[in-house]
């Protein structure tokens, strides 16, 4: 009767999938229904109706990414992971097949600020209430076994030890640790070997009382559903969650001081090159101009200046960029490229000189206007889906950001002016006090 069960409903999803249904299709204009409030003990929800589709995406997050890590790099991670490894007695595998037998998918995620679990289902009365219930299990009841504890420790170890046979993972590393020095964001989210080898399960079950609660918990639901069975969902979902409290804020991160090279030596004919900063953080009131000027800039794939002037004109590196990656604090900005060992030195020249340059001058008319264009044009895309909506709404409502942020999102960049865009980098972005990691051979000839 299972196995039927099972059939029926993976019949139904490929022929969503087969008529272009599964992803959902959206107008900014028909986002304005979204509803917030508050759970009985405290959780914060966000609601999205969206009929036409006979499914559901349910996220729930909690500030408990791996900044909460309290000096135990890859606490967040190994936590979050062993939800799904066991709970309310139930194994690993009894949940994946709770989640199956309708059809639903479990996702479960550690970043650095937040830490995610959520699940996409059919609305079927039947399918939605074993996915919830499956899905309020393993939240609410993790048995955290110390067989498995140890089985998915080990797993990290080994990631820890691949780590350190990439050099973009070692790039990765040094950066975010130079450029945030004694911060939380500076650990890998992924945990160390010497934090993996202090890290026990008594901490695990610390970490989930403390911060997997009601009040540190927002809700999204986007979906085919009413909002009184939303309402429901939402109060089942944190039923049996302590009301808990917020976590402090995180402290602020503290601006470079000076210039920092670090070269790591690594066998390798391509050196791998990261030079950035802190730069910006969600709600920042310079984000649009510091978006739409870093589009241009090294955000735009062939069309940026980088690729333009280090890949096409000097044929330094194949792929070359640059990025804002904003955080609850100031997340980093980023330049990264790949080049050949024994063109190091002129490619970080040029990627720096290039930095200089669009700070002081910032973007042409051209460009800003062919950026506008661009991020105008392909914003649509963006909430073609309910899943993307969902992390779009995830966003918001962790961070507290306005609820017609994306009704807005277009005005805002076309508000921006040159003079804007110039204003910001100026004060923004400080080309003397970058850090740079370059991870490589020192001689260039010393093979992969």
């Amino acid at each position: 009767m299972v196995n039927k069960k099972i059939s029926i409903v993976r019949k139904l999803l490929a022929l969503l999938v087969a008529t272009g249904l599964f992803s959902g299709s959206f107008s900014v204009y028909a986002i304005t229904d979204i509803q917030t409030w508050q759970t009985g003990n405290g959780a914060k929800v966000l609601y999205l109706p969206s009929t036409g589709l006979p499914m559901v995406d349910i996220r729930i997050v909690f500030d408990a990414g791996s900044a909460r890590d309290n000096g135990i790099s890859g606490l967040a991670a190994l936590t979050n992971g062993l939800l799904a490894e066991g709970a309310g007695g139930k194994t690993a595998q009894q949940l994946a097949e709770g989640f199956e037998s309708v059809g639903a998918q479990f996702s479960n995620d550690s970043l650095r600020d937040m830490a995610i679990v959520g699940v996409r289902t059919l609305t079927d009365k039947d399918y939605l209430q074993t996915a919830v219930d499956t899905l309020i299990t393993l939240l609410t009841q993790p048995d955290f076994n110390q067989k498995e504890y140890e089985r998915e420790l080990a797993r990290m170890k080994v990631s820890v030890t691949a780590r350190k046979q990439s050099p973009s993972s070692i790039a990765e590393e040094a950066f975010y640790k130079a450029i945030y020095g004694d911060h939380p964001y500076a650990q890998p989210s992924g945990g160390t070997e010497e934090s993996l080898k202090r890290l026990g399960l008594d901490d695990i079950k610390a970490f989930y009382k403390q911060y997997y609660v009601a009040k540190n918990a927002v809700i999204i639901i986007v979906g085919d559903m009413e909002q009184p069975r939303a309402a429901e969902i939402a109060n089942k979902l944190t039923a049996s969650l302590p009301a808990g409290e917020k976590p402090l804020p995180l402290p602020k991160v503290k601006p470079l001081s000076d210039e920092k090279i670090i070269h790591i030596e690594y066998p390798s004919k391509q050196s791998h090159i990261y030079v950035g900063q802190p730069g910006t953080w969600r709600g920042d009131k310079d984000y649009f101009a510091l978006y739409l000027g870093n589009h241009s800039f090294g955000g735009s794939g062939f069309t940026s200046r980088l690729v333009d002037t280090i890949r096409e004109q000097r044929g330094l590196a194949y792929s070359v960029y640059s990025y804002f990656s904003p955080m609850r604090e100031a997340g980093p900005f980023k330049m990264g490229m790949q080049t050949r060992a024994d063109q190091t030195d002129e490619a970080v020249s040029l990627l720096k000189t290039e930095l200089v340059k669009f700070i002081n001058q910032g973007p042409t008319e051209q460009e800003l206007k062919d950026s506008v264009d661009n991020v105008v044009g392909s914003f649509p895309l963006n909430l073609d889906s309910n899943s993307k909506l969902l992390g779009y709404f995830a966003m918001i409502g962790f961070y507290d950001l306005p609820k017609d942020y994306l009704q807005t999102f277009v005005a805002n960049i076309e508000a921006v002016s040159r003079d804007d865009i110039k204003d910001a980098l100026k004060r923004r972005l400080h080309a003397d006090k970058m850090v740079t990691v370059i991870v490589g051979s020192s001689i260039g000839n010393s093979g992969e």
